[in-house]
Order: structure tokens, then C-alpha cells, then sequence
């Protein structure tokens, strides 16, 4: 016989209630605020809200349009598709054990990267912010990039044709090329396992070996940056310093070759281009 549950007690039912009605009054403060934004945003005062409001009925009237042509309908079908057929091989894969080796690994990395994130997390962010600088002072280089990077692509797009041409046609030869190297690594198969297996053996007994001496090596090299440490920076303020001081020869070097540079292509541009049209001189002379 099925026992009847016990009721729930008096504090049990005061603290549902409070919940409850904490809830209710966040959803419902929740939805003033959303009213308030849907006032502010549509306030007719000044006739923006209706034109945002056209707006968006015109958009959305063009996207339903679009949607409805046949090409969206096939994207939405190949998109469906995929997502399908990624749904159905991807669960089975998820719980098969094959890939409990791979949740492990991720597992492992997930906890071994936590640490190793939040350490490198500052220097992440001053290199981020460096690159966007870089980038942002190389912005000028940047269509010149697109521009060189247009013109190999369209210099490779005959060379990818012709070489996928000669593989359509290589169709046989490189069936036989697949099926000799498919099968002549097959009698070979467990000399390699067994290889495999013995200079794994033997992998792990070098590193087992060489890391106390590496070890040593590291505290050996770290302790010695340590006391070199003021010589190597006294040497980098030398260099620094000899370069401040060679900065303005190497200006006017600069500057010098530049103008001896620019001389040069006037002189070679005039030498080489064709000369001015000169007048007609016609001669009259008396018979």
C-alpha cells in the first residue's frame, strides 16, 4: 500500500511563498524595464518611433521576401541538413567508448590549463593590445597586402584548374598509386608495433634519465642569470646608448642616399624616355 506523503511544514510553505513572490516581483520589474525601453525607443514625440517602426516592418518584409526564394530555401535546406546528419553521427560518437580517451584528455587539459591561463592572462592582454597597435599602425600596408595577395591568387587560380584537370584524368593511375600503398605497409604492420613499442620504452627511459640533469642544467643556467643579470643590463644600456649616438649619422646617411637615389631616377627616367616633340622648321629658299 502506497504511503501518503507528509505535508509540507509551516516554514516550508513561508519560505515557497517569499520565493514565489520575489520571483514575481523581478519578472514583473523585469517587464516594466522592458516597457520602459519599448516606450523610449518608440516615443512618438518627435516621429521616430513611427519610423523605426517602418523601418522595421520594411526589413523584415524584405528578409521574409528573400527567405522565400528558391536559393535561401536551398541553403536553409543544406543548413538543416548538416546540422541533422552532425546530430546523428555526433551523438552515437559522444557516448561511444572510443572517445572516452579524448573526455579524458579534455578533462586533464582542463584542468592542467586553468592555471597556466590565469598566469599567462596579463601577458595575453599586453600582447593583444600591442597587435592591435601594430595593426592599427600598418593599416596603411593593408590594401596593398589584399591587393598582392588578389594578384597571386588569380596567378594560381590556371595552375589549381590545370593540376585538377590532370587528376581527373589520373583517375586510374591514382587508384593503383592508393591501393600499392595501402597494401605494402600492411605485412610490415606488426615489426612497426613492436618498434613502436620498444622506442617508446626506450623514449622513456632517455627523459627519465636526462631530466635530473636537465634539472640541474636549468637551476645552474636560472642562478646564473641571476648574477649576470646587472652585466647584461649594463651591456643593453651601452647598445642603447651607442645607438642613440649613431642615430643622427644614420639619418643623414639615410637622407644623403635617398636624394642620391632620387637624382639617379630623374637622370635614368630622362635618359630613357623619348624626347619632346620639337617644332617644324621649314626652309624657303628662292629659285
Amino acid at each position: 500500500m502506497a504511503t501518503i506523503p507528509s505535508l509540507p511544514s509551516r516554514d516550508e510553505v513561508l519560505r515557497m511563498a517569499r520565493s514565489t513572490t520575489d520571483i514575481t516581483g523581478q519578472l514583473l520589474d523585469t517587464a516594466g524595464n522592458i516597457t520602459r525601453i519599448a516606450i523610449n525607443t518608440l516615443d512618438p514625440r518627435d516621429g521616430s518611433g513611427a519610423e523605426a517602426v517602418r523601418v522595421l516592418r520594411e526589413t523584415t518584409a524584405e528578409l521574409a521576401e528573400a527567405s522565400a526564394s528558391p536559393q535561401a530555401q536551398e541553403a536553409f535546406y543544406r543548413i538543416v541538413d548538416a546540422l541533422t546528419r552532425l546530430g546523428t553521427t555526433g551523438a552515437p560518437l559522444a557516448v561511444h567508448p572510443a572517445s572516452r580517451p579524448a573526455q579524458a584528455l579534455l578533462g586533464v587539459l582542463g584542468d592542467s590549463l586553468l592555471p597556466v591561463l590565469d598566469a599567462v592572462e596579463p601577458a595575453v592582454e599586453e600582447i593583444a593590445a600591442a597587435l592591435g597597435e601594430l595593426v592599427e599602425a600598418a593599416s596603411p600596408l593593408l590594401p596593398a597586402a589584399a591587393g598582392v595577395a588578389a594578384g597571386m591568387m588569380l596567378a594560381l587560380t590556371p595552375l589549381i584548374r590545370s593540376l585538377a584537370d590532370a587528376l581527373t584524368d589520373a583517375t586510374p593511375e591514382l587508384r593503383r598509386i592508393a591501393e600499392a600503398l595501402t597494401s605494402a605497409p600492411a605485412p610490415l604492420l606488426p615489426l612497426q608495433v613492436a618498434l613502436a613499442g620498444r622506442a617508446a620504452s626506450a623514449g622513456v627511459n632517455v627523459v627519465r634519465a636526462a631530466l635530473p640533469p636537465l634539472a640541474d642544467l636549468t637551476e645552474a643556467a636560472a642562478a646564473t642569470t641571476k648574477a649576470a643579470g646587472p652585466m647584461l643590463v649594463a651591456g643593453e644600456e651601452v647598445l642603447v646608448s651607442a645607438l642613440e649616438r649613431v642615430q643622427p649619422a644614420l639619418l643623414a646617411a639615410t637622407s644623403r642616399a635617398g636624394r642620391v637615389a632620387r637624382a639617379t631616377a630623374v637622370r635614368v627616367t630622362a635618359a630613357v624616355s623619348p624626347a619632346a616633340d620639337r617644332g617644324v622648321v621649314v626652309a624657303v629658299s628662292a629659285v
